[in-house]
């Protein structure tokens, strides 16, 4: 079968080099260095495990938590699809 000007295996490169270009910027992303001993929100310590785990870490559990969830508020559909609202 003729596929104009992509080779084989054109499509699954493309994805990969996608797929390679998003980690390595999330990558990027990541803070570096010593973490902060107390969270900058709340002033709580951070453990030691945490701030080995989480290079660059700023603040404490909770408060990351808490930080996460105003970010992913906005990031899902929750009413579904057409679909499955049929069924």
């Amino acid at each position: 079968m003729a596929t104009g000007w992509a080779g084989d295996g054109a499509v699954q490169d493309q994805i990969d080099a996608t797929v390679n270009d998003a980690v390595q910027r999330a990558r990027r992303q990541l803070r570096k260095g010593p973490g902060l001993t107390h969270c900058e929100t709340c002033d709580a310590p951070i453990p030691a495990a945490r701030r080995e785990a989480v290079p660059g870490v700023r603040l404490c559990v909770a408060c990351q938590q808490e930080h996460d969830a105003e970010r992913s508020a906005g990031l899902f559909n929750r009413r579904g699809s057409k679909d499955s609202q049929l069924r």
